[in-house]
């Protein structure tokens, strides 16, 4: 192909018009098709499928309806039958202390070892 450099301003004209015809016809066949043929402008996705986007209404929508679902659910099951809620264990420092020595140790035999995992 020439560059455009070094074509006329009539020239220039033509070939914008003949890809202004290749544009509506390649629309057309897509409209026949169905839209199956690719554009060049944007490129396919790797497995031949687009991404969906939903709005941000739409999310919302669709998290307040799991929300209702969601309290319904436990509106059912009663606080009666709720289960009693854990106290969250900890450890002391001691313990913690005692844990990370052990922890140093098995790394330190590890290594002497010539390991670079355990």
């Amino acid at each position: 192909m020439t560059d455009l450099h070094t074509l006329s301003v009539a020239q220039l004209h033509q070939v914008v018009a003949i890809k202004e015809k290749i544009e509506a016809l390649q629309s057309e066949l897509d409209a026949i098709v169905g839209g199956s043929a690719p554009t060049a402008g944007a490129p396919a996705p790797a497995n031949g499928r687009r991404k969906r986007h939903m709005s941000a209404a739409s999310r919302a929508r669709i998290a307040a309806a799991q929300q209702r679902r969601w309290a319904k659910v436990r509106a059912a099951k009663g606080e009666e039958e709720a289960a009693p809620t854990k106290r969250k264990r900890r450890i002391s420092a001691a313990m913690r202390a005692r844990l990370g020595a052990l922890v140093k140790a098995r790394w330190a035999k590890a290594k002497a070892s010539g390991k670079s995992r355990l």
